[in-house]
């Protein structure tokens, strides 16, 4: 018996000892499996450019992580990386299988793949924040996570069907946002409806159709609601009115009809209000009670009526966009001048009475939009000191009066629009100050006087359209600065003087019309550099001169050049079919292919610039002729002028020759000149000449009188028989000379002779002079001569005849 009570003892012991040791050591064990599964989120998410896990390190505690929550007893509660720059597939098989898991928000990254069923396991989740995010395929069924309060899934790729039958037992669920998803087109679902503690529903882009069932107002606890951007048609429910709480209500961009409902004027908390671009209708007087407004926006949908008066003393409102409607009556006079108004565009209804002056009060706003309604009176002068200002558009009305001064340099307008109105006045020099304006648009008023030069420093301009006004004067010559400028229209003023050069430096431009003004003088050519230009009309001018032939280069839609002075031949290029009527009303203009103009003369087709160049070198060459036919009569004369200031030319000379000739006698006597002449001696010069075949002579000018007597006029009939007994004496020494032939003997060529002097063309050896020879250690002799006359001759010259080494007349032995 004592065997068995000790057996039963021992086993109980034993059962506690275990029981101790498990729950000593459980804790343990599970916080290791925690650890163990952040390293694998860290491992799955390793491609992530992010310093998120840098303190994710084994010796740290856990629950010192970076995005870790933990609990008093040391487990993990939240998991939060949203924000973190993290890409890759998030693994929910072990993530849920954190014991204590409340929150996991991984929102806001890069993260893809599909969410597997293994996310139904995190059951004790409250808030689960998936969204922003690149998410494939189906969200999974979430059915046991009943305890989730907040469930984001907005923007993060779903698609297919949505699990709304999961929601169903999500009785704490308050915060449902699945929109911006390509979900499946699904109508309103009932499992909404039974969400009772919802504050926030965020179902905007996700495809919901049909109409937005009245149960809707069951949901009292609801702040918000977006349903903007699906397919919801009907009308909106007066059941939404019991949503006494609402703060933003959004139901913009969808197919909506009839009209507000009455009991919208209870939802007195509401702030923001979209229903724009739906096809509701009626009054929108309900709006009137609705004093906490901040943004209002029902633009593009057919109300009517006239706007709430009471909208002048609503003391939030900064936002009010009512365009496209058929809205008429006055604004309310103190609109927006109770708190920072921002913004109004009540463009095209059919609104009258004056602009209210107080939107710019407190000197925040950005945009004033009033286009095409009915208002008068004049511009409030407020506004040029609204230095917020953006967006200035009030075009399309019928205002009058002077635009104030300070509208023209708004610093950060970027669109001033007043055109289709009456106003009156000119454009101020304040434009200087409007350095990032791009638009500005005028046309069709009574603006008068001249363009200020200033418009040149409103640099940003792209657009600027003054036409259909009274202004006069000359186009600003620095209009070339507007480097970004595309639209230019100034037709129908009364501008006059010339089209600036400088616009050509508008390298921007797409569309010139400067037509109906008094413009002169000519088409600049260098519009033809302007590759962008596809629009250009100067019709009705009195533009001269002729069509530049640079514009043919252009590609334009629309040209049009009538009724100027123009004159001259039009290029080919532009007597095409598609220009008809661009032309005419120019008599002085002709075509070679166009009949509807008079033929072109022969001739006529250059240009006068040409011609002026043409005559201008014609001009040039005959002088140029003239001058080298001057340079050379003076040194054809130079060349005919022999050593005693006569040319030899106007004497009669007679040829000689002993052997076969190469040269003429014009060649020998062109030589007869001082920079040839090679040797001095009694009885004449020697000269070194040059043919044109590159074979060198020596000549002898002997003169057949003494020096002081030499005739001053010349016969002109050849004197060889009748030349004095020196003469002949003279004869005959050639006659002995040029019958030699020996080859140390240098060869006598012709003798050429006239009444005064004689010619003796030799060859020309270039071996030294004779006094070199007859100095020098060399061996010389002297070759025998017949005719002792012409030896001495010879002789006594000897220190002159070839003095100089170029006179080659004897050769080394």
């Amino acid at each position: 018996m004592s065997n068995t009570c000790s057996y039963h003892h021992q086993k109980t012991c034993l059962y506690w000892f275990l029981t101790l040791v498990f729950c000593f050591f459980s804790p343990f064990s599970v916080k290791s499996n925690e650890l163990q599964i952040l390293l694998n989120l860290k491992s799955a998410l390793n491609k992530s450019t992010t310093t998120a896990f840098n303190s994710w390190q084994t010796p740290n505690s856990i629950c010192t992580f970076n995005g870790i929550t933990c609990n008093h007893e040391g487990f993990i509660t939240e998991l939060d990386l949203s924000t973190q720059n993290l890409t890759g597939i998030l693994p929910f098989d072990s993530l849920c299988k954190l014991p204590s898991l409340q929150k996991l928000s991984f929102g806001y990254n890069s993260l893809h793949g599909p969410i597997t069923g293994e996310l139904n396991n995190c059951v004790k989740l409250q808030y689960l924040d998936l969204g922003n995010n690149f998410f494939t395929g189906i969200f999974p069924d979430i059915s046991s996570l009943i305890q989730l309060k907040f469930l984001h899934l907005n923007k993060s790729g779903f698609s297919g069907e949505f699990p709304w039958k999961s929601l169903e037992n999500f009785t704490n669920l308050t915060v449902l946002s699945i929109g911006d998803n390509p979900f499946d087109r699904f109508q309103f679902p009932d499992q909404i409806f039974k969400l009772k503690k919802l504050n926030w529903l965020y179902m905007a882009n996700c495809s919901i159709e049909g109409k937005i069932p009245s149960a809707i107002g069951d949901l009292i606890e609801l702040i918000n609601l977006e349903l903007e951007y699906n397919y919801l048609s009907g009308e909106i429910p007066m059941e939404i009115s019991k949503l006494h709480n609402l703060w933003q209500l959004e139901l913009y961009c969808n197919n909506l009809t009839g009209k507000l409902p009455v009991g919208l004027r209870n939802l007195t908390k509401l702030e923001f209000f979209d229903a724009s671009a739906n096809k509701l209708e009626g009054n929108i007087s309900e709006m009137g009670y609705l004093n906490n407004l901040v943004n209002l926006h029902l633009y593009q949908n057919k109300f009517t009526g006239e706007i709430p008066p009471e909208f002048g003393q609503f003391r939030k409102l900064v936002n009010l966009s009512l365009y496209e409607n058929m809205l008429t009556g006055p604004l309310p006079e103190n609109l927006g001048s109770w708190a920072n108004f921002d913004y109004i565009d009540v463009s095209e209804n059919s609104l009258t009475g004056p602009i209210p002056p107080y939107m710019c009060k407190q000197g925040a706003m950005r945009g004033l939009l009033l286009v095409q309604n009915r208002f008068t009176g004049e511009l409030p002068a407020s506004y040029g000191n609204c230095k917020t200002l953006k967006r200035f558009r009030v075009n399309n009305n019928s205002l009058s009066g002077v635009v104030p001064a300070g509208i023209w340099g708004l610093p950060v307008v970027d669109i001033i629009d007043i055109a289709y109105n009456r106003f009156e006045g000119p454009i101020t020099s304040d434009i200087t100050n409007a350095k990032v304006m791009s638009i500005l648009s005028v046309g069709f008023n009574r603006l008068s006087g001249e363009l200020p030069q200033e418009i040149s420093k409103a640099i940003s301009l792209v657009k600027i359209e003054v036409n259909d006004n009274k202004f006069s004067g000359k186009i600003p010559h620095g209009i070339g600065e507007l480097k970004r400028l595309n639209v230019l229209k100034f037709h129908n003023n009364m501008l006059s003087g010339s089209i600036p050069e400088s616009l050509c430096s508008c390298v921007s431009l797409s569309d010139i019309n400067m037509a109906v003004n008094s413009l002169s003088g000519k088409i600049p050519s260098c519009l033809g550099s302007l590759a962008t230009l596809n629009s250009l009309n100067l019709s009705l001018n009195e533009l001269s001169g002729k069509i530049p032939e640079s514009l043919s280069s252009l590609k334009l839609n629309l040209f049009d050049l009538s009724y100027n002075r123009l004159a001259g031949p039009i290029p080919e290029s532009l007597s095409i079919e598609a220009y008809n009527g661009s032309l005419v009303g120019n008599p002085g203009l002709c075509s070679s292919t166009d009949r509807s103009f008079k033929r072109c003369q022969l001739g006529s087709g250059m240009s006068k610039d040409v011609h002026t160049i043409i005559v201008c070198f014609v001009i040039g060459v005959m002088v140029l002729v003239i001058s080298i036919g001057c340079f050379l009569y003076l040194k054809r004369t130079e060349k005919d002028i022999n050593d005693d200031g006569h040319s030899l030319k106007e004497e009669s000379w007679d040829v000689k020759s002993f052997h076969v000739l190469t040269f003429t006698e014009d060649e020998i006597l062109d030589s007869i000149k001082q920079e040839n002449l090679i040797g001095k001696g009694g009885s004449g010069n020697v000269y070194k000449v040059m043919l044109s075949n590159k074979v060198e002579l020596a000549v002898k000018h002997i003169w057949n009188t003494e020096s002081n007597s030499r005739r001053k006029t010349r016969s002109s009939a050849p004197m060889l028989t009748k030349h004095d007994g020196k003469a002949k004496e003279f004869e005959a020494e050639v006659r002995t000379l040029s019958s030699i032939r020996h080859v140390n003997v240098v060869k006598l060529y012709c003798s050429i002779t006239s009444e005064d002097s004689s010619l003796l063309v030799y060859e020309y050896l270039p071996n030294g002079s004779l006094w070199d020879r007859l100095h020098t250690v060399r061996k010389w002799s002297l070759i025998g001569i017949q005719g002792t006359r012409l030896q001495s001759e010879l002789l006594k010259d000897s220190n002159t005849f070839i003095m100089d080494a170029k006179s080659r007349c004897f050769t080394e032995m």
